[in-house]
Formats: C-alpha cells, sequence, structure tokens
C-alpha cells in the first residue's frame, strides 16, 4: 500500500458577523460556478489582509 495519510481538519470556532448586503453580494458573485464556499473566501481574504499588515 501507498503512504495516504488521513487529513486533519483544523480546529475552528463559531464566530458570528454581519456583512453589509452589498459586500455578501460581492462575494456571492465571486464564487459564482467555482469551487468555493463563502466561508472559505473569507478566510482567504483574512489571512491575505493579516499578511500585508504584517509587511
Amino acid at each position: 500500500m501507498g503512504n495516504f495519510k488521513i487529513p486533519s481538519i483544523p480546529p475552528t470556532t463559531n464566530k458570528t458577523i454581519r456583512f453589509p448586503n452589498d459586500v455578501i453580494e460581492q462575494v456571492e458573485n465571486a464564487i459564482q460556478g467555482k469551487d468555493c464556499t463563502f466561508s472559505a473566501f473569507v478566510i482567504a481574504a483574512v489571512r491575505s489582509a493579516l499578511e500585508d499588515i504584517e509587511e
């Protein structure tokens, strides 16, 4: 057999935040037809913003 390893899911915590309706609409339009969830998009955007402010 190969060296298959079962991937681990990183720990997560639910947070409730409010988005302006126009931002929700823009995100939903951006991910439409792509293999991406709203949460995954927001997480990637926040990580990108955090990297930018570290520089």
